[in-house]
């Protein structure tokens, strides 16, 4: 139900305040329905004219956490995909293990040779015969968005690599596609741009079926450290740094917690979240 308060969106946008939004998204992570209640009423109660939808989110979440570490910890997805930073590398290895529980093989950071120049490729993946060169468009910032001029450069680079890596022995009878991944989202030309080329887009929410960013991500389940409540920041970057990005990673496994300096009397909490979390009803 809409309100009278105005909330600002990430864009600048003013909107009425739909309690009935917070309520899907809260529903969409798996909150229980007493869960959903109590957090929309309370949020209700600390709204004002003006406030951010960063500031809805974080009061949300905050509710959230207290009742439930596991469903706080996907509904924190979106802003845990952004702390897979600061570089940008950890997003490019994120988005390869989703591929690879997809069934992909997949290769990190390749150098590839095209037509005219060499490439550095993010990703490099082959399923059913089918060799994919993918570009990863990292952002820190719900803000920020690919525009049409991100597909028309990498669509030039993928087109260079073809030419030549068409051509090789190895790859005689190899199809070759070319993608680009953002956390984020793409303007609406840059959509159509994808679409008329032959590129695929991927984003959070792009393409608008089991292939978007969150729906892979709840699919196999591959939720990324980043998102985990029972973490501090150091030490969620600590582990970025040592290039493990998946809860996955930590479930069952105190020896490599402990090699980070996590001591005993968190061992339980950040085990439990990680195995609650995988085990969570998909939505």
């Amino acid at each position: 139900m809409k309100s009278d308060i105005y909330i600002t969106t990430s864009t600048g946008l003013k909107v009425h305040f739909d309690d009935e939004r917070l309520r899907n998204s809260l529903k969409r992570v798996g909150a229980q329905p007493d869960v959903i209640e109590r957090v929309v009423e309370q949020v209700k109660t600390m709204l004002y004219d003006g406030i951010s939808t960063h500031k809805i989110y974080a009061l949300a979440f905050k509710l959230l956490r207290n009742a439930s570490r596991p469903v706080a910890a996907r509904y924190s997805l979106k802003k845990a995909l952004m702390e897979l930073g600061p570089s940008g590398f950890p997003f490019e290895i994120y988005f390869a293990q989703l591929m690879a529980e997809e069934g992909y093989t997949v290769k990190n950071d390749q150098i590839i040779q095209g037509h005219c120049v060499t490439h550095e490729v993010d990703i490099v993946a082959e399923k059913d015969n089918t060799i994919y060169y993918i570009e990863c468009k990292y952002h820190n910032s719900r803000g920020i968005v690919a525009d049409v001029k991100v597909p028309l450069y990498i669509r030039s680079r993928v087109n260079d690599l073809i030419e030549h890596q068409a051509k090789q022995k190895e790859n005689e009878g190899k199809k070759f596609k070319g993608w680009v991944v953002t956390n984020t989202r793409f303007t609406t030309d840059a959509i159509q741009y994808g679409l008329c080329s032959g590129l695929e887009l991927v984003a959070w929410d792009y393409p608008e079926n089991n292939l978007s960013l969150k729906k892979r991500i709840d699919e196999t389940r591959l939720y990324p450290i980043t998102c985990l409540t029972t973490l501090t920041a150091a030490e969620k970057q600590a582990m970025l740094n040592q290039k493990i990005v998946l809860c996955r990673t930590l479930d069952k496994n105190e020896k490599l917690l402990t090699s980070f300096g996590i001591k005993a009397n968190r061992l339980a909490a950040i085990l439990s979240e990680c195995a609650l979390l995988s085990s969570l009803e998909k939505k």
